[in-house]
């Protein structure tokens, strides 16, 4: 995959360490699209577009509902595997390389 397709690699990246094989994104359905208009881990929101790149990518995908209609977006094996990668990627990089991709996306 090519990395400039990957929205803001570091918060990208951030929302999947977080996600890990337990914890859901939460995604409340707003439009007609199927994207919701708001996207939340852990009660943070994700940017829209880290999750629709997600999403369309077959990094993530349904697994229910909540009790309150929102939709529990897990990672797939496909997601998993890319989780994995871009953890050794990012240990792989120094400091300053650490800091460019964190500030320029």
């Amino acid at each position: 995959m090519d990395p400039a397709t990957i929205p803001q690699r570091a918060q990208t990246l951030q929302v999947l360490r977080l996600m890990g094989p337990f914890e859901p994104i939460l995604m409340l359905s707003g439009d007609d699209e199927g994207y919701g208009s708001r996207w939340t881990l852990s009660g943070e929101q994700v940017q829209p577009a880290i999750a629709r790149f997600l999403m369309e990518s077959g990094f993530i995908a349904s697994i229910g509902k909540t009790e309150f209609g929102a939709i529990k977006l897990a990672l797939t094996e496909k997601g998993s595997e890319f989780r994995e990668r871009g953890l050794a990627w990012w240990t792989k990089l120094n400091f300053l390389e650490k800091l460019k991709v964190t500030l320029l996306g």
